[in-house]
């Protein structure tokens, strides 16, 4: 029996989880099961932390378990303890995954083409040993690569889908780049309707964009008629400032300044704004290296939206 001015016993820390386990549980029964062992061996690690100890830690009863007075004061000691390991090693795995970890993103064109450049050369430049690769993806194929885990989050437009996760990360009005010899008057906006009237460029099937162009003329009773469709932005703008038709485009996608050939008009009667977002599958927790580059984000974000 351990007497005062004796050493510390070298208790395990498997003997004090198994001992945590049965004193919440006031059950060796239900300890057993939550540890995934017989209700022999949790009895046996039991009678062995009690003889390490020198005293009894529990009332047993044919009905019921209940700690002593000790046994109490040792659960709250217990719980406080491997609180702190478990934190500890917690912040161990998370310096780790910094150090070394791996990141698979896929990303919108809108959003590549304007900020991704910004945030991956200041990740790498603040974690030097992440590896970040990237797939420029239209929205509908980005979900599907969310949704297949081929990457671990994606940046897109947010939807009301439950199928997805979306973290709000920007929001981005929808504005007209107009050639002048289309319309030579100066303004500052354009109705959705005068816009439908005009030669349209429009990005591709797929893409959330031309999704939103297309919902927001049908909700005005309008069709999107179009001889082009393209895949980057960029190219809208060049066609747009070639004179062959207006183009609609996140404002985020847009150069400054603009070429004399175009201008840019808000579209107004409605406004169109889409959010954009981190993807993700409901209950998929990002790894501490995929948050740090969600937070690189808004923080590039923050200084040149």
């Amino acid at each position: 029996m351990a007497r005062a001015g004796d050493s510390i016993p070298a208790v395990n820390l498997k003997l004090l989880h198994t001992f945590m386990l049965v004193g919440e549980s006031r059950s060796f029964r239900t300890a057993a099961d939550r540890a995934h062992r017989s209700g022999s061996a949790v009895s046996s690690q039991i009678r062995k932390l009690e003889e390490q100890l020198g005293l009894p830690l529990f009332h047993r009863t044919t009905r019921q378990v209940t700690l002593t007075r000790e046994g109490e004061q040792l659960l709250q000691c217990v719980r406080r303890a491997l609180g702190e390991v478990e934190s500890g090693l917690l912040a161990i795995q998370e310096a780790a995954d910094i150090q070394r970890g791996r990141i698979a993103l896929a990303c919108a064109p809108t959003i590549a083409g304007a900020y991704l450049g910004r945030v991956l050369a200041a990740f790498e430049r603040r974690y030097p040993g992440i590896q970040v690769s990237v797939r420029e993806l239209t929205a509908a194929a980005l979900f599907e690569s969310v949704r297949k885990r081929e990457v671990d989050l994606g940046i897109s437009v947010a939807t009301d889908s439950p199928e997805f996760r979306f973290e709000p990360l920007l929001s981005d009005e929808l504005v007209a780049l107009v050639p002048r010899a289309l319309l030579p008057d100066l303004r500052k906006t354009i109705s959705l309707k005068a816009l439908a009237a005009m030669p349209l460029l429009v990005l591709e099937q797929g893409t959330a964009l031309r999704t939103i162009v297309e919902q927001a003329l049908g909700a005005q009773g309008l069709q999107l008629t179009t001889r082009f469709q393209f895949m980057h932005s960029q190219t809208l703008i060049s066609m747009a400032t070639a004179g062959l038709g207006a183009a609609i485009l996140p404002s985020t996608a847009l150069p400054a300044p603009l070429d004399p050939a175009v201008q840019r008009l808000r579209i107004v009667r409605p406004t169109l704004v889409r959010h954009m977002a981190i993807v993700t599958l409901p209950g998929h927790a990002l790894s501490p290296a995929a948050t740090r580059l969600v937070e690189m984000f808004r923080k590039i974000l923050a200084v040149h939206s």
